[in-house]
This record gives C-alpha cells, sequence and structure tokens, in this order.
C-alpha cells in the first residue's frame, strides 16, 4: 500500500497537467482564437470551459469585447476661415465580434494594445475633418461640434480598419495656439481699453452735464431767494416807515415804550443786575422818579452825550 502512494501522486500530477494542458476557459465579454502549430483554427465564442490539444499543438488568445478608450495628440488644424487651432479628441471602439471579424483582428494586430496604437494614428488624421469648418462654428452656443464629431467618426468607419469597430467620438478640446492666444489676449485687451476710454469719455461728460444743472439749479434757487429777501426788506421797510410815522407823532410815548422794552429784556432770566436806578431805562424800577406832563417817569440822570477828543 505505501509503494502505491508515489504512483498514486504521479498520476494525480499526470492527470492535472494533461487537464491544464487540454482545456481553457472563456469569459463572457471575450472571444477565443484558437491557432493550431500557428495558423488560425477556429473561434469560440460561447463562455465556459473548453477542450484543445495539449502543449505546443493548440495556442488560445483571448480577445476582449468591452468598449475601449483612445485619445489622439493635440492636432494642429487649420479651419476654413484660416484660424489655426490645436484639436484633441477620443474614440470609444471595440472587437467586432461578428463572423470571421474576431479572426481578421488576431491576424492584423494581435492584441488590443496594438491596435489601439493603430487607432490613434487614424484618429490623428480624422482630426483633420475639423478643418472644414470656421472657427465660430465650434466655439459658443449653436456649435458644430456633434457636426464634427460625426465627419470623424465617418471618417474612422471609411477605413474599414480590420476586425475594428468605431463606436462613438468625441472632441475633447479645441485650444489656440499659445502664439494666437497672446494676439488674441493683445486684442481684447486693446479693445477693453478703448471701451473703458469710451466709458470714462462718457463718465466725465454725463459729470460735467451733473455739475452744469446743479450749478444752474443754485443759481436759480440764490437768485430766487435774493429776490424773496428784498421783498421782505422792501416790505419791513415799509413797515418800519408806517411805525416810525405813528411813534414820531407821540415820541415820549415811544420812547417810554422802548424803555420797556429794554428793561424787560434786560431782566429777562435769572441775570442780577448791579445798576443806577437814576438811568434809563432802570429808572422805571424807581417809584420815587419824576414824571413829565404826560405822567411818564423821566430819568433824573440823562445819559450824556459822549466826549470829543477837544474836550479832554
Amino acid at each position: 500500500m505505501i509503494r502505491r502512494i508515489p504512483i498514486i501522486i504521479a498520476i494525480a500530477i499526470t492527470a492535472v497537467l494533461i487537464l491544464f494542458n487540454t482545456t481553457y476557459t472563456v469569459n463572457f465579454h471575450e472571444i477565443a482564437v484558437l491557432t493550431r502549430f500557428g495558423k488560425p483554427a477556429g473561434i469560440e465564442r460561447d463562455a465556459g470551459l473548453h477542450l484543445k490539444a495539449p502543449l505546443f499543438i493548440d495556442q488560445v488568445t483571448r480577445i476582449d469585447t468591452r468598449l475601449q478608450f483612445i485619445e489622439s495628440p493635440l492636432e494642429t488644424v487649420l479651419t476654413k476661415d484660416g484660424q489655426q487651432v490645436l484639436v484633441q479628441a477620443y474614440l470609444l471602439w471595440r472587437v467586432d465580434a461578428e463572423g470571421d471579424a474576431p479572426l481578421q483582428f488576431f491576424v492584423s494586430y494581435g492584441t488590443a494594445e496594438a491596435a489601439g496604437k493603430e487607432l490613434e494614428t487614424q484618429l490623428q488624421g480624422a482630426v483633420r475633418a475639423v478643418g472644414k469648418y470656421q472657427f465660430g462654428e465650434l466655439i459658443g452656443t449653436g456649435s458644430k461640434i456633434a457636426d464634427a464629431e460625426s465627419a470623424i467618426l465617418a471618417d474612422l468607419r471609411s477605413t474599414k480598419l480590420a476586425g475594428i469597430e468605431p463606436v462613438s467620438v468625441g472632441i475633447s478640446q479645441i485650444v489656440l495656439p499659445p502664439k494666437t492666444t497672446v494676439a488674441v489676449q493683445r486684442r481684447m485687451a486693446a479693445v477693453q481699453e478703448t471701451l473703458a476710454n469710451l466709458e470714462e469719455s462718457k463718465g466725465h461728460s454725463e459729470a460735467e452735464a451733473i455739475k452744469s444743472q446743479a450749478a444752474s439749479a443754485a443759481d436759480t434757487i440764490r437768485n430766487f431767494a435774493d429776490q424773496w429777501a428784498a421783498q421782505i426788506e422792501a416790505k419791513g421797510n415799509v413797515e418800519a416807515t408806517r411805525y416810525y410815522q405813528i411813534m414820531k407823532e407821540d415820541a415820549e410815548l415811544a420812547i417810554f415804550l422802548s424803555w420797556l422794552d429794554a428793561l424787560k429784556g434786560s431782566l429777562a432770566g435769572s441775570t442780577t443786575f448791579v445798576t443806577d436806578l437814576n438811568r434809563a431805562p432802570f429808572h422805571l424800577l424807581d417809584l420815587s422818579a419824576p414824571s413829565d406832563d404826560g405822567s411818564i417817569p423821566q430819568p433824573a440822570k440823562p445819559y450824556a452825550a459822549p466826549a470829543t477828543g477837544g474836550d479832554r
């Protein structure tokens, strides 16, 4: 029994090696291309476990049928209106699973990486279809970018690449070359400066107009105020003349009333006076002050006229 164990192990290892070399699996997203002695022998599309000849007789190459992505380098393109732009596009593609297309793909490229490099070159050339449009048609709202992408995709499909199905194309970016960008920026700066100067000039003009209107309005108000003041002054003069004529008819009464006004103004508020009751108008506080014929109290010491320089 002990002698049989190595034999059983050897048989098991041999069976595993034979099984490993005579079977292969295919995933649901793959197609297998079978070659016999280096020459294509068939295509296997069904997912699962399959048999093949052992060792070097049959070889299996699996091809991924899912979408693949590539992107072109920036390509210089001259637009229809002579504007130089840099364009970059991307391509979604996959291996054509119909008929013998997988076999053609395998014979032409071998792997998806090799096919991707070939497609990148083709995409770089197809990007030149953007040159059919003017620069203004490629930017802003209502641009024809979608039409340009369709034109690039149609160009790729017309090439009829072996076993490859281009699915969709998109333009990643459209930029101006550095020299053109600098020139455009300078032109935009000049335009902005011109607009700024126009707005500044317009602002100065409007400011001067506002100042002129304000000065005119101020002059109008000032003239109106002067006229109104003159009317008030004239009215005051008329009233003053009338009162003067009335007071002139009884001068003593007018003087007495003025004394009363002066006394009333002097005693208004909390004021302390040290004064001579013999002088006007404070003589009115002296009940013993003499009166004239009109019974109006008179100061005992009337104010004398100021002395002139020769009286000193």
